[in-house]
This record gives structure tokens, C-alpha cells and sequence, in this order.
């Protein structure tokens, strides 16, 4: 990819990080963190809704599928490996839940939120 198309891409993926958190805040979610990076991954939002702690991948593709697609059961790995880290330095101790959600930014539609895209339990039992 040249310099140029990389430079593009990342842009894209920034407008779409944004467009993702405004239609959560719509929602009634509270951004927390954009773009969190540890030494097992990044998380592209963290949110809260209520008693609920949703870690959030982004991806911008021309439909849902292919959004679901773009995300490897080796991705959400590293997803969930990030989160750890960071809920053992920011999440408030007590019964609070978590899950991993996905949201598509598909042309000319609203960003489209799936919620629990993805569960650690249920990977590794498919393996």
C-alpha cells in the first residue's frame, strides 16, 4: 500500500471512529476512551451504558458482513487481551459487565451496532 493510501485509510478509519461514537452516544452509551493502545493490542472505543462496559472494534466496509468479516477470532483475541488490561487499571471494582461489540460504517447508512459480536467462551470452544 503506498504512502498516499495508508495516509487515506487512516483518515477514513478516524471518521469512522467518529461517526461510530456519535451514533452510540445517541444511543445513551459514554465515551470513555478512543483508540486505547497496551502492549497486547488496541481497542478502537470503550463506552459505558448503565452497569455495562462495552469494548468496541470499528470497521468501516460496504456492508455488515463484510464488517464481521474483517475481524479475526486472532483480532478479537487481541481485543479482549487489551481490555484486560485496561479494566484492571480503570473499571470500579463490583459486579459490572462486558462484552465486545462491533460497529459497521457502511456508505450512505447509519453506523450499524452489534452488540456482543463476539464472546471469548464461545472462540475458544469452536477451536
Amino acid at each position: 500500500m503506498a504512502r498516499a493510501e495508508r495516509i487515506a485509510a487512516e483518515r477514513w478509519g478516524r471518521v469512522a471512529e467518529r461517526l461510530a461514537a456519535i451514533a452510540l452516544q445517541v444511543k445513551g452509551y459514554r465515551i470513555l476512551a478512543r483508540r486505547v493502545r497496551t502492549s497486547s493490542g488496541e481497542i478502537d472505543l470503550i463506552a459505558r451504558r448503565g452497569d455495562t462496559f462495552a469494548f468496541i472494534e470499528v470497521k468501516a466496509r460496504a456492508s455488515v458482513e463484510d464488517a464481521l468479516d474483517a475481524v479475526s477470532d486472532a483480532s478479537w483475541r487481541r481485543i479482549s487481551d487489551c481490555a484486560e488490561v485496561w479494566a484492571a487499571r480503570h473499571m470500579p471494582a463490583g459486579d459490572l459487565g462486558w462484552r465486545y461489540d462491533l460497529v459497521a460504517i457502511c456508505p450512505w447508512k447509519w453506523p450499524k451496532h452489534l452488540r456482543d459480536a463476539w464472546r471469548p467462551d464461545f472462540a475458544l470452544t469452536m477451536k
